[in-house]
């Protein structure tokens, strides 16, 4: 089990799956959160985005309703992106959400209805800024090419101002679960920033974008080499992923993962004793989109389903040679995860050599069959192994298999 912190941020041992959102005025366009950056567009048009802003029907309490029905139980927000234009009522910048048609401030309403029902809250904030006159861009990953007319890049001056919205975003909301850096391209190093966030909101995990290494690490998408080879990891980790594979912010024309992949990644570090958190780009109106929406719910119907596979269990794939799964344990209970797409009907678990009391599949509640036998690919151990027998690997094609077995005393 993970290394518990001994202080208010345990929540997030117990807490493993979270909403993300990304959202602003980038929504408008509806092509991607990097609008601006990845579709060249002047930074004098972008900026003209704010005067379309009016998410009218925007309901806080409705994607809560969805994290909830989604088995999701904490929320990460963008409350600045790289763009620049803050979701608050923010004192030191006017390229925000009162300055716009709607005219109100997003993260109070959005911080209101989390306190209201217990639901954690975290913020995501960018480094990055292509705005702010004191930003350095300079043409780095994730920057604009070089500064806009009028400019004064100043990284000194532009701390400043960071640090200003930071204490904002941590005295103006009640209490923080998490906060969430991005973009730190200067790789600028300043522990003070995450000390201030400490002081002010003592539950909040600190991601590791920022400008120390911070509480956890964050695995994005599928960019990681060798990650998912990985039985364990030497850090609290939290991965992101998104369920458009061209956009974490809303995509009019957005290529959706299936099923199959988001809970497979869902699993796969669920299983390895990690955070995940799924992400979802409302529209420019405030709501979700529904082929989001009815993805998060399949999600969570699967969730329900094999909750206790990934609740209050330790890791425990070293028990097995099979690579192609992943194994959780709890006291006598061993849970087996089919992660990878499953080649047979079969599942060989070697060197494991007895036999659980029961075998229960966990998404539909029935029985699964098992033997310990000597299987001829064995030949030369020579051995009989515990085998789960007759899955119905193509009745359940778009999803992740979990058996639980139940022993009188489990293989240690």
């Amino acid at each position: 089990m993970a290394t518990q912190f001994g202080d208010e941020r345990d929540w997030f041992l117990e807490k493993r799956f979270g909403m993300f959102v990304h959202w602003g005025i980038y929504a408008i366009p509806g092509w991607q959160e990097q609008h601006q950056w990845r579709g060249r567009m002047p930074a004098n048009e972008y900026v003209k985005l704010a005067e379309q802003w009016n998410p009218t029907n925007f309901n806080p309490d409705a994607w809560l309703d969805l994290a909830e029905e989604a088995e999701m139980q904490y929320i990460i927000v963008t409350t600045k992106h790289h763009d620049g234009f803050c979701l608050w009522d923010t004192a030191h910048t006017a390229f925000n959400t009162m300055n716009t048609p709607y005219g109100k401030d997003l993260m109070a309403m959005l911080a209101d209805a989390c306190h209201k029902r217990n639901f954690p809250l975290g913020f995501y904030y960018s480094i990055a800024d292509w705005h702010h006159s004191n930003y350095p861009n300079q043409g780095r990953h994730h920057e604009l090419p070089q500064p806009k007319p009028g400019d004064d890049p100043d990284l000194m001056k532009y701390l400043e101002f960071l640090k200003a919205q930071v204490w904002e975003l941590c005295t103006h909301y009640g209490k923080l679960h998490a906060f969430w850096w991005d973009m730190n391209v200067d790789e600028h190093f300043d522990p003070s920033i995450n000390a201030m966030i400490r002081s002010l909101q003592p539950a909040a995990v600190i991601n590791n974008r920022g400008f120390d290494p911070g509480d956890f690490g964050t695995p994005e998408r599928d960019h990681v080499q060798g990650i998912d080879t990985q039985q364990s990891f030497d850090r609290l980790t939290e991965a992101c992923q998104s369920v458009g594979i061209e956009s974490w912010g809303y995509r009019v024309d957005e290529d959706y993962y299936t099923d199959r992949h988001l809970i497979r990644s869902i699993d796969r570090y669920l299983a390895r004793d990690a955070n995940y958190l799924l992400n979802v780009g409302p529209k420019p109106d405030g709501t979700i989109p529904e082929t989001s929406k009815r993805i998060l719910k399949r999600i969570g119907k699967w969730y329900r389903a094999v909750e206790e596979a990934v609740k209050d269990v330790e890791p425990a794939s070293h028990l097995t040679r099979n690579r192609d799964i992943l194994l959780t344990r709890r006291d006598n209970v061993i849970y087996v995860h089919l992660v990878n797409d499953p080649r047979t009907s079969g599942v060989k678990l070697d060197p494991i050599a007895v036999a659980p009391k029961s075998a229960a599949l966990l998404n539909t509640g029935k029985p699964v069959d098992f033997t310990v036998d000597l299987v001829p690919t064995n030949h030369i151990e020579h051995k009989p192994y515990l085998r789960l027998r007759n899955l119905p690997v193509n009745e359940l094609t778009n999803t992740v298999i979990v058996v639980k077995l139940e022993f009188d005393e489990a293989p240690e």
